[in-house]
């Protein structure tokens, strides 16, 4: 399920660019709704090809936690109509689609620092643009300095289910916090409505508390570490909480 849920993930990455979005009320929500259909049908119909071009033994042997030494169903599928050259062909592939993965990853994920910095909840170097490309380059080069020490930290899977579980997390504190906003501030301003509230998200939750219970249970090591990498941002969080006074948010740009 993990494994799984890492190949579904990156639609929460939109979102951190909402600053930079026309209208986000309304695109952002259409963009994640567009973006979800269609790495739905594109697996969908990747998954129809394996199933078609391999006998189902084949596919169970490919490359996973229990076959870690095998090669991925696609390239397996690929050598069946390619022959040799096949798996090199998917390996490029591979290649060429996670130098996008790590492109967006960068772009949406540098501005999560940068936002914190430009608010006064982080430090201020990360809220430097570029003077010529106005992005924020110490946000990217320091994830960029983070996600290679991480890489070379552990196996694909073990990043993944630390990865999975962590975000996970986030994902249920943010859904819970719809409840604990609508509570708050009854009168504020939505632009967004939560589709199939309350029921919906309450079913997230549900569904997000119990994943996250069988990965501790299932995955102990990367579940672990994936809290200690949580549990090491409290110092930063407590520094701003208690000088609030270094907290000065910069002008916009």
């Amino acid at each position: 399920m993990i494994a799984a849920l890492w190949a579904f993930d990156g639609w929460n990455n939109m979102p951190m660019v909402a600053g930079e979005v026309r209208d986000p009320g309304r695109n952002i929500p259409l963009a994640l709704f567009i973006g979800m259909l269609v790495v739905l049908l594109a697996y969908a119909a990747a998954n129809l090809a394996y199933f078609y071009a391999l006998p189902f033994a084949e596919i169970v042997a490919a490359n996973s936690t229990q076959h870690r030494d095998a090669l991925p169903v696609a390239a397996v599928a690929a050598r069946s109509f390619l022959g040799t050259y096949g798996p090199p062909l998917v390996s490029v592939a591979f290649i060429i689609s996670t130098l996008g993965l790590l492109n967006g990853s960068l772009l949406t994920n540098a501005r999560v620092p940068y936002a914190m910095a430009r608010d006064g909840l982080f430090f201020s170097s990360f809220a430097r643009l570029h003077e010529s490309t106005d992005v924020p380059v110490t946000s990217i080069v320091v994830l960029a300095i983070w996600a290679s020490l991480l890489a070379i930290s552990g196996t694909f899977d073990q990043l993944t289910d630390c990865v999975v579980f962590a975000g996970w997390i986030f994902y249920a504190l943010t859904t819970s916090a719809v409840f604990a906003l609508r509570r708050k501030m009854p009168d504020h301003p939505r632009p967004y409505k939560t589709f199939g509230y309350p029921l919906l998200p309450l079913a997230f939750i549900a569904v997000a508390i119990g994943l996250l219970f069988n990965t501790l249970l299932t995955a102990r090591l990367e579940s672990l570490f994936g809290l200690v990498l949580i549990a090491s941002g409290l110092p930063l969080y407590l520094r701003w909480k208690r000088l609030p006074e270094v907290a000065s948010p910069l002008p916009p740009s």
